[in-house]
């Protein structure tokens, strides 16, 4: 099957949907809130994570009858960095310290004391906890493990397919795509390592592993979409209420 070969759209365009999606939740009477499930997607790199997500986006939403955002690298540091939307997420929140240990992150322990790493994992967890969430990288399904709401999926593909991948996605050369993929694998090894302290390949963290290199994003998510209908317990997700 041909891969969805759709580039992220811009980080400001997504921002200003999520900040209306916010909205539209805050407006509505606490007696309407209810769970909702998160899915993290974990990937090798050269794998379509993020076309991935886009079209979980468009199933989930077809099904729930919701909007449902996308949260990456990018939009999650945005967040991070920007203090009005910061104070705004926050308000309701204990000390970011405290509220990664509730989590069982300990900033002399698992967690790093790097301030900007701290900040990224409170709003990530955040963003899960709410729900209607895609995360995709960022240690997600390490972060989200404790999390009742939340389902880990990872993408994996043999070399030659990820660099593949790159060199059409991307337009790279073969030599170009093979050199951002041992720096970019690399940083990412490290990122765990360093900020959560385990093995991110490890296969228990996940829900399921997918093979990138023999199903395209179209038949990953409609799989990824059944498990969480079935899985999930709360309302929604194509159940009737009762």
């Amino acid at each position: 099957m041909k891969s969805n070969l759709t580039l992220p759209p811009s980080v400001e365009e997504r921002l200003s949907g999520w900040m209306r999606i916010k909205e539209r939740y805050q407006s509505q009477a606490p007696a309407k809130a209810r769970p909702r499930p998160t899915v993290t997607i974990s990937r090798q790199f050269g794998c379509e994570g993020f076309p991935l997500a886009l079209q979980l986006q468009k199933l989930f939403e077809g099904v729930s009858g919701e909007p449902w955002s996308i949260f990456d690298k990018e939009l999650i540091e945005r967040v991070a960095r920007d203090e009005q939307i910061s104070l705004q997420l926050l308000r309701h929140l204990e000390e970011p310290v405290r509220f990664l240990e509730a989590y069982g992150f300990h900033p002399r322990g698992k967690v790093t004391t790097d301030e900007a790493f701290a900040k990224i994992a409170v709003h990530l967890i955040h963003f899960a906890k709410e729900g209607n969430a895609i995360i995709v990288g960022r240690g997600g399904a390490i972060l989200c493990q404790p999390l009742d709401n939340c389902f880990h999926f990872r993408l994996e593909a043999g070399l030659d397919w990820r660099l593949g991948s790159l060199v059409r996605r991307m337009g790279l050369t073969a030599k170009a795509a093979g050199d951002l993929e041992r720096s970019q694998t690399k940083a990412r090894d490290h990122f765990v390592r360093e900020h959560l302290g385990v093995n991110g390949t490890e296969r228990p963290l996940y829900d399921a592993v997918f093979s990138n290199e023999r199903h395209g994003v179209e038949e990953i998510a409609a799989a990824i979409l059944g498990y969480v209908k079935c899985g999930w317990k709360g309302e929604g997700i194509g159940r009737s209420t009762p």
